[in-house]
């Protein structure tokens, strides 16, 4: 994390602090993050009394727009598609390298959540192996598919559309919902309807769906608050190792503090201490709040 007076994302700073921003004009820009937590030239680990390896990876920056003052909800559905796009792109490059095993996009979004540089951003970690969240989350997904033949997200989003009760957005390509069995109030989660492995595999349309999906939860968060919501996104896929995995959904989950009392909730003992997850408030009760947030999706459309 960059220290706050240095903010290598601003178009204008002190000249001991350059910007990383390139010149002229541009939709998205990407490049190495100059505070990584991973290098693919990372050296040796120094020795220690527990098995080490050295931080072999990728840490990239993804800046969303030159407008300072946007957001993901500003934007406008075909500039989210082009930010969907990098992101495959990314993936491409990224995950062609034999040393890299997953690809992780994400955006810490507001103060509360450690950000220090607020130019609309999000981040790319690349890591050498598949990292222990969505190594389980493969897991079951693998265990499922074996048995039933069909993705585990896959036939879960196909119960939430019949249940009628979650769902945030919902077009024939994408949909966005508050899970059942969401751990936050408020976490959602947006995905295509029938199973995509990685942001590559993406259709056109599909693309465009998830852009429609992502505008929408974005901007009902800052509509229900009435300011800039803080929250981590991130988009979870099939890891990069070469082989086929049909079990894999590509799928984002926004995981979000919540107000409780006029104050901003986070995570607490259990959750951190036991990975527990106490929700003190049902997801139907929280998305009904978020569908009664009427926001403009485009130009005459409004959900």
């Amino acid at each position: 994390m960059p220290p706050p007076e240095y903010n290598p994302l601003a178009p204008t700073i002190d000249p001991k602090f350059p910007t990383e921003l390139p010149q002229g004009q541009y939709d998205i820009a990407v490049f190495d993050n100059r505070f990584p937590s991973m290098a693919l030239a990372a050296h040796e680990p120094p020795s220690s009394i527990v098995e080490t390896l050295p931080a072999n990876g990728a840490c990239e920056v993804v800046v969303f727009t030159q407008d300072p003052e946007a957001s993901l909800g500003s934007l406008e559905i075909s500039h989210l598609d082009l930010l969907l796009q990098v992101w495959g792109d990314r993936t491409r490059v990224l995950g062609g390298n034999s040393q890299i095993q997953y690809v992780l996009p994400f955006e810490n979004r507001g103060v509360e959540m450690g950000v220090t540089l607020l130019h609309p951003h999000g981040q790319i970690y690349s890591y050498p192996f598949v990292p222990p969240v969505p190594a389980r989350m493969q897991e079951r997904q693998q265990a499922y598919y074996q048995e039933n033949q069909r993705g585990l997200l896959q036939d879960l989003i196909q119960k939430e559309i019949e249940d009628n009760q979650r769902i945030i957005y919902l077009d024939e390509e994408a949909i966005a919902f508050v899970p059942v069995c969401a751990r936050y109030p408020y976490e959602v989660w947006i995905a295509t309807i029938e199973p995509v492995a990685t942001f590559i595999d993406l259709t056109a349309e599909q693309r465009r769906g998830l852009a429609k999906a992502l505008k929408t939860v974005t901007l009902k968060y800052d509509g229900l608050w009435k300011r800039p919501f803080p929250y981590l996104m991130a988009w979870f896929q099939a890891p990069t190792d070469g082989q086929p995995h049909p079990e894999a959904h590509l799928h984002a989950e926004f995981y979000p503090p919540y107000r409780t009392q006029e104050r901003l909730k986070y995570l607490a003992g259990t959750e951190l201490a036991a990975g527990m997850f106490a929700n003190d408030a049902l997801p139907e009760e929280k998305a009904k709040d978020l569908q009664a947030v009427s926001v403009i999706l485009e130009a005459g459309v409004r959900v």
